[in-house]
């Protein structure tokens, strides 16, 4: 005899005003973009949306499982980040090898071996533990209603700006030109390399992890099951991780390249600058063809742009469905300085290393691109130095 589910498994869950003002935003923002820029604008903000939902619900954080595993030797948040480059090489490097998806062209994220991506990446690290988030942690923390974050993000874009301004120096500095496992070793070749070291990553964390706890930590029990989980979180971090990895194929498959998040904060911030009198048109960074394109126009025409708005509005909306939408502006000083100095390095980093967490270690690893691989080793290091520096500015 089956036995009945309990009501909070079966119910609906309430609808908050959070929620129905982030998916009014998300709705309206659809149409508008539809109309204007054509339905794949469109599609995706709402792809967007689908990713903020996703790392809040799953509370997917790259900061957080990088400082636990380096602290106290749990592996689970590592473990999950290797489910989700794994299954990435195996959606990307087939469609990468041929060029093509649905007809369509695409590339993955490649980017030179240089001095740029060993610093950048190194003092991204330490601002991923100074900021309390990396670019895809702070899009989605802000978008639910951590006040805080909001100060990180603002000077990202800072920090992002003063990237570009910067940027041809870094050019100048040694570096090697792009490697591609794929084109190295072909779709196979790659993919097997690629799984190898995903399993040797994974399987170095939970020797230390049994060494240090003798068994690995479980996942927590859910407070709510079926329909309620589902939307109101939390889920577990490996779904989290397998959506993750479909959703950066989706994004390929519509905007012909991988997921990526602080082009746009350079973006925004050379936009902003302009209006308070500087001329960044005139910098090196911004007079490469598509760069120029997007300083000249509608934040609203770049797909990076539109990816993280829906991202915020996605994370508001899980926030909304979960009841935790609630900002305070309670921040402590030293907190609010870590925010500021961490913004900084985050955004500065990831210009002149080609990108975050995301466009960088995700994208890139999923890309083929041996810069991503780089980009994990001196962030990791980075990570270390930041974990050390947190108790001058957290309790």
């Amino acid at each position: 005899m089956s036995r009945a589910l309990p009501a909070s498994a079966l119910s609906a869950p309430p609808i908050r005003p959070p929620a129905l003002a982030a998916a009014f935003a998300l709705a309206l923002g659809t149409l508008a973009l539809g109309t204007v820029y054509g339905p794949r604008q469109g599609a995706l903000l709402l792809l967007g949306g689908a990713l903020g939902l996703v790392l809040y619900h799953a509370a997917f954080g790259f900061t957080s499982a990088w400082r636990v595993f380096i602290l106290d030797g749990r592996g689970k948040g590592l473990r999950a980040q290797m489910v989700m480059l794994a299954l990435a090489v195996l959606l990307f490097f087939p469609v990468l090898a041929s060029g093509t998806l649905f007809g369509l062209p695409v590339k993955g994220s490649l980017a030179p071996l240089s001095t740029g991506v060993v610093f950048g990446a190194f003092i991204f690290g330490i601002g991923m533990q100074m900021g309390g988030g990396c670019a895809s942690g702070t899009l989605f923390t802000a978008g639910g209603g951590n006040a805080r974050m909001l100060v990180t993000l603002l000077f990202f874009i800072i920090g992002s700006v003063l990237g570009t301004l910067h940027f041809d120096w870094w050019l100048g500095l040694p570096a090697l030109e792009p490697v591609s496992l794929v084109q190295s070793f072909g779709a196979g070749g790659g993919i097997a390399l690629s799984l190898a070291l995903f399993a040797a990553i994974a399987g170095l964390t939970v020797l230390v992890e049994r060494q240090r706890h003798g068994a690995l930590e479980q996942e927590a029990p859910s407070p709510r099951q079926g329909l309620s989980r589902f939307a109101r979180g939390p889920w577990p971090v490996v779904a989290g991780a397998v959506a993750l990895a479909l959703l950066n194929f989706v994004t390929l498959a519509l905007a012909g390249r991988p997921w990526g998040i602080t082009s746009a904060f350079a973006l925004w911030g050379a936009k902003g600058a302009a209006l308070i009198g500087f001329d960044p048109a005139s910098w090196a960074y911004w007079q490469t063809p598509a760069n120029a394109k997007a300083l000249s126009e509608s934040v609203f025409a770049d797909v990076t742009s539109v990816m993280d708005f829906g991202i915020i509005a996605g994370a508001m909306l899980a926030a909304g469905l979960a009841g935790r939408f609630a900002p305070s502006l309670r921040i402590p000083l030293r907190s609010l300085v870590a925010a500021v100095v961490g913004g900084l390095l985050l955004g500065y980093g990831a210009r002149i290393a080609y990108g975050c967490n995301i466009g960088a270690y995700f994208s890139g690893i999923a890309s083929g691109s041996l810069h991503g691989w780089l980009w994990m080793v001196a962030a990791f290091a980075g990570n270390v130095v930041g974990v050390r520096l947190r108790p001058f500015f957290f309790r």
